[in-house]
Order: structure tokens, then C-alpha cells, then sequence
């Protein structure tokens, strides 16, 4: 039984306020908002606004969007303003939204557990080149991301996509977000099990409800059958990885709570085995709790994490149990460690015999133009599927092993390689300062431009163990930076001059599962340890010589940066 149900629940043990301030939970404070963004919530949800869209605003164009609309409500279908250009970074906390906002918009692709077919990836291609000036970026959420996009075109847009299958359709906002799920589902010759079917349960019966509309803030899900663990399970406020368990077979470990942003916290396991037919359940329970006792009067507490690091897991599978589902979950094991990469990169068979190539394109910084050639280049060799990944990367699927050769050449004339540097390879970047507006300083030209030279200057090296190079233009940690080998953290450095260059504060030795860890871990800052962002290729080259020389056998960069002195990591 849950708060949105009026009869009067019947549990003993509801988790109350430990202090006199209410923290806005609505199981616990009731439901009057305690700030003007709850407010409106609760007035009008995000998801009323599209037929306003629609008969309102595309007519009137941007000039008649109402602000509260444009700053809250389009989040729910996939509509963020991009940045004005020409602003500085320095200008970024000074200046108010309406001012660093231009009169386009970013909209946002949903694509749940990251699967395509050509025909959807085609006509995301054609809006990208009619609509958004041939603008296209991969996310780490396997998500596409189009610019320049005016709110006239927005309906137009929006037929094109829900006529192939797609959406923008709570991309964004306090709401359930785009489904991470393994970019080898169903292909894989190692899987586990398929999730596919277990995602689109979720899609097909959560999205769009009215009742999960409303969430203190966003809600990330991750779920994956393959034992690489794909899905960068560890910062997700909900995530299942598969699991065997000795008498029940397999299924799936729950994780509860991640996510990075200024104050970054790994997910933690609750010790609880979920059969695949219960993850739909499972998952609705979880989000509830977020729903009913989630923090909502400030909204940088509001996140899945704050709750649980006061409730701790005992307390939360407590919760989720007793008060959200049918019967207990039994207890299981945690996760074996992964052996293989979880990026897919490069040439994999699949179990019916086909391939898959896994490519990267520079710091996920594509075109319209390219996805549509992607498009025509897969249908030429037999296939009519591909995957986005969380790593910014692209999966085709179901090559003939007889055009292998060809294929991989083919991707390689578009920049797509399935046989990156290391450098290339583990390197990510948000979208940065050219259109974001919480953006300090710019990150895909920068994070490209230092790839190409570290390219350019170690050519041959062998490095032992996979490097990830995560860039981000704000604190915000869109890239990942704190999980990352060497993260960056966008900021405003002095130039000696009494002015300021772009620059950035340094992260060491994070990881993810996924990263080849035993473990997770955020990354080690070290006390005046920054780099200016022309100065991002000579830092690389010099920490990772020092890391080959004294490295011990078989360790991997983050164990030897989290063991280093601070002298080394200069």
C-alpha cells in the first residue's frame, strides 16, 4: 500500500522525520510543496504541457512560451534551451537563465536500452540535417542529442519520430529517464539473459503514468544480462545486474541509490535476489519509495542517494518489502567480477553466428550526415539494427562474417573505429559550454583535440590495462568524472595575467565495474592539481609515463593513483 492510495496503510514500521524541519516527504510531511518548482508541479505536471506545444507555442513561436513552461515543463518531453552563444564561462553562475539561454532548444532521443533499427536511425538522421543544422551527439545515456531545434518544429519532429517507434517522452524532468540496458542484449554469446523483454514491460507500463509524473527529482534505471556489467550499474538510483544464484538459477543483484553530480555516491548492493519476473514489480516498488519518501524542499538533497544514505539498506529493503511489494525477496549473491571490457569495442561474434562491431566516434560527436550514411552502410552489408552504449559508443549488429572486412573499413572511412588508441577509445565529454548552459568551460573539441595529440606523440604505445579519459565542462559530472582514470572538472583557471583560462580541476583513479575493477571507486583529488585546457595532452603523456614506470606487475592505473604520492600525480 503507498501514499498515492487514500485508504489508511496498515504498516507499523513507516520511517519518520529525525528532525523538527520537514524535508517535504510526502509519506511522512504531507504533500504541500515547500518550493516554487513543487509547486508548479503540482499545479499543472510536466506532461500537460505538450498539447500546449502543440497548439499554442508552435504557432506563437518562442516568444509566447510561458517561463515556467520553458524552464519546467518541457523537461518532460526531451526540450532543454541551449546556451546563447558567446557568453563566457565566467558568466555562467552570474547571469540569470533567461539571459544565458538562446531560442533553441536541445531535444533529447529516447532510445530504451539503446536499440535501433536503421529505419529509426534514419529519420533521426533527416530531422538532425532538416531541423537541428546536422547536429548530433551520442550521450552516456544512450540517448541522441539534436541542437539548434526551434519550438515551430517540434510537433513535426515529433510525428517523424513516433512514426518509426521513437520518442522524447520523459527524456528529461523528475521523471523515470531513459532505461540503460545492454547495448548486447539478445546477441550476445555470453549473455546471461535478454532484458529486453523485462525494459519494455517497464516502458510500456510506467512511462507516461501519471503517478510517477512527479518525482522529487530524476529517477536513472540500468539494467543488464551480460557479466561485463554494461551498464555502469553503480551510479544509477536503481539498477539490476545479473546474477546466478546457487538454487534459484539466474537473475538479477539490486542496487539502489547511485549517482555522481557534486556530491557522488555508488549505489549499494541491498542484498536481495530478484527473479526476472519480478524486476517490473521490483522496479515500481523502488521508485515509489523515492516518490513517497524522497526529499523534495531542496532540490539539491532531492536525489535517491540522500535517502538512502540516511536510511542506510537495511532499513530501505525494509521499506520496499513491507510497504511496496506482493511478498519479500529472497537473499543473494553479489556479482562475480567482470573479465571483459564493457564499452563492446571492436569485433565480436554473436550467438547466431553474425558479428557485432563496436566503434567510436570522437567523444561521442557525431552528425546527422553520419547517422544517415551509418544507416545506408549497414543496410549495404545485411543489417537493420545498432545499439547506443553508456560509453558514447555505437554497436552494429548482425554482419556476415564474410563482409567483416569490408564493414570494418567502411566504419572507418566515417570515423566510426572498431580499432581505437586507448586514448580514443576511453575518452568521453559532455556537451560543454558550446550549448549547455551550466557549462564553465568548452569540452568536445578540447577533449578531441588533446585524443588527436596524445595519438600524434605516444603512436605504438602498448599501455597494460585500459585508460578512461572522462571531460566535463562543470561540476555537474554529466561525463563521469569522479569514475573515471582521469577525470576533469570544467573550470575558470588564472592565467597569470590577472585574467582567467579555460581549465580544468583533476580526478584520479576512479572506475566503474565496467572499467576491468574488482570494485568501484570515485576518484582522488590532489590539493592544487588543475590543468589548463591547451595543457590536457602534455598532463596525459606525463602522468601516463610515470604510471608505466612504476607501476607493479599486473596494476592498473587507478590502483597506482590511489596509492601514488602526490608528487607522482603532478
Amino acid at each position: 500500500m503507498t501514499i498515492s492510495e487514500q485508504s489508511a496503510p496498515a504498516a507499523t514500521a513507516r520511517p519518520r522525520r529525525s528532525d523538527a524541519r520537514p524535508n517535504g516527504q510526502w509519506a511522512i510531511d504531507g504533500k504541500a510543496p515547500l518550493n516554487g518548482n513543487e509547486a508548479w508541479k503540482q499545479e499543472d505536471g510536466g506532461l500537460a504541457v505538450r498539447e500546449r506545444i502543440e497548439s499554442v507555442y508552435a504557432d506563437g513561436g518562442f516568444a509566447s512560451i510561458d517561463p515556467t513552461d520553458l524552464h519546467g515543463r518541457f523537461r518532460w518531453w526531451g526540450l532543454y534551451t541551449q546556451r546563447k552563444p558567446g557568453i563566457d564561462g565566467g558568466k555562467t553562475a552570474t547571469l540569470e537563465p533567461h539571459e544565458l539561454e538562446d531560442e533553441y532548444f536541445m531535444l533529447r532521443v529516447r532510445i530504451d536500452g539503446g536499440q535501433l533499427t536503421t529505419e529509426q536511425l534514419r529519420t533521426i538522421a533527416g530531422i538532425s540535417t532538416e531541423f537541428g543544422r546536422d547536429t548530433a551527439d551520442l550521450t552516456d545515456r544512450q540517448n541522441i542529442q539534436l541542437h539548434w531545434i526551434r519550438v515551430e518544429d517540434v510537433p513535426e519532429i515529433w510525428r517523424r519520430l513516433e512514426a518509426v517507434g521513437l520518442s522524447t517522452t520523459e527524456a528529461c524532468g523528475d521523471v523515470p529517464r531513459v532505461f540503460l540496458g545492454s547495448p548486447v542484449a539478445g546477441i550476445a554469446a555470453d549473455e546471461l539473459i535478454d532484458p529486453t523483454p523485462l525494459i519494455q514491460e517497464i516502458a510500456d507500463r510506467f512511462l507516461l503514468d501519471p503517478e510517477l509524473a512527479n518525482l522529487p527529482r530524476k529517477f536513472k534505471t540500468a539494467i543488464s544480462g551480460h557479466p561485463s556489467q554494461d551498464v555502469v550499474h553503480e551510479i544509477n538510483d536503481v539498477s539490476f545486474v545479473v546474477v546466478e544464484h546457487p538454487e534459484l538459477g539466474v537473475g538479477f543483484d539490486l542496487w539502489v541509490g547511485g549517482g555522481l553530480s557534486t556530491t557522488p555516491r555508488l549505489a549499494e548492493r541491498l542484498g536481495a535476489f530478484v527473479a526476472g519476473e519480478r524486476v517490473p514489480e521490483v522496479w515500481h516498488g523502488v521508485v515509489q519509495i523515492f516518490r513517497d519518501y524522497g526529499y523534495r524542499r531542496l532540490r539539491n538533497k532531492a536525489r535517491l542517494k540522500f535517502l538512502l544514505a540516511d536510511w542506510g539498506v537495511e532499513k530501505f529493503r525494509q521499506v520496499l518489502e513491507d510497504e511496496y511489494l506482493a511478498e519479500p525477496l529472497p537473499d543473494g549473491p553479489a556479482p562475480a567480477a567482470p573479465t571483459t571490457p564493457g564499452d563492446h569495442v571492436g569485433v565480436h561474434k554473436q550467438k547466431d553466428g553474425r558479428y557485432f562491431i563496436g566503434v567510436t566516434p570522437f567523444v561521442g560527436r557525431v552528425s546527422g550526415t553520419t547517422l544517415g550514411q551509418l544507416a545506408d552502410l549497414l543496410e549495404r552489408h545485411g543489417s537493420t539494427r545498432l545499439r547506443t552504449t553508456p560509453h558514447q559508443k555505437i554497436l552494429a549488429l548482425d554482419i556476415p562474417e564474410a563482409n567483416l572486412e569490408q564493414a570494418v573499413a567502411d566504419l572507418d572511412d566515417l570515423g566510426l573505429s572498431s580499432r581505437p588508441s586507448v586514448f580514443r577509445r576511453g575518452t568521453i565529454a559532455c556537451t560543454g559550454i558550446e550549448f549547455c548552459k551550466l557549462a564553465i568551460v568548452e569540452t568536445k573539441v578540447t577533449a578531441a583535440t588533446a585524443v588527436q595529440e596524445l595519438e600524434r606523440r605516444l603512436e605504438g604505445l602498448d599501455l597494460p590495462t585500459p585508460l578512461s579519459l572522462h571531460v566535463n565542462g562543470c561540476p555537474n559530472s554529466c561525463a563521469r568524472i569522479q569514475t573515471a582514470d582521469i577525470g576533469l572538472k570544467g573550470q575558470l583557471l588564472p592565467d597569470g595575467n590577472g585574467g582567467q583560462v579555460p581549465g580544468f580541476q583533476v580526478h584520479l583513479g576512479g572506475g566503474l565495474a565496467s572499467h576491468d575493477r574488482e570494485e568501484a571507486g570515485l576518484g582522488r583529488t590532489v590539493r592544487g592539481l588543475k590543468v589548463t585546457a591547451d595543457g590536457i595532452a602534455d598532463y596525459v603523456e606525463r602522468i601516463v609515463t610515470r604510471f608505466l614506470s612504476d607501476r607493479t606487475e599486473e596494476e592498473t592505473f587507478a590502483h597506482w593513483a590511489h596509492r601514488a604520492d602526490e608528487e607522482a600525480l603532478q
